[in-house]
């Protein structure tokens, strides 16, 4: 069972557009994934500006790889390495913490990530 920050079962990110390094709705993580997607994410137009100027462009849809493009208020599993380069210059979009993996954990503070936790 995969965990998540607090150490309690990982719960699903988001079904609808469908996320997650495997696809499955989860923030989980595999040594192959080389950008450690593991942060559950509430994404703000800010932020794909921000990720786009860094030449990750998640807006556009790529049918070949069934993703849809995000729009502002989408939920998506962020590579941990862009949302701190994101959060570093007051970008960082929103998180949700019982859906980020406990990988997250080797990267970025509980403290940081707290404070970034989506408020309801």
């Amino acid at each position: 069972m995969e965990k998540n920050i607090f150490g309690t079962p990982l719960i699903s990110c988001c079904t609808d557009p469908i996320t997650g390094y495997f696809r499955d709705g989860f923030c989980r993580t595999i040594s192959e994934d080389t950008g450690t997607h593991t942060v559950c994410a509430k994404v703000t137009q800010e932020f794909l500006d921000f990720s786009a100027a860094k030449g990750n462009d998640l807006i556009t849809p790529i049918a070949q790889w069934q993703f849809p493009g995000l729009k502002p208020g989408d939920i998506w599993c962020l590579c941990i390495s862009r949302w701190l380069q994101a959060e570093k210059v007051g970008k960082a979009p929103p998180i949700f913490l019982e859906a980020t993996h406990e990988k997250t954990l080797d990267y970025a503070s509980l403290e940081l990530l707290i404070k970034y936790a989506v408020k309801s």
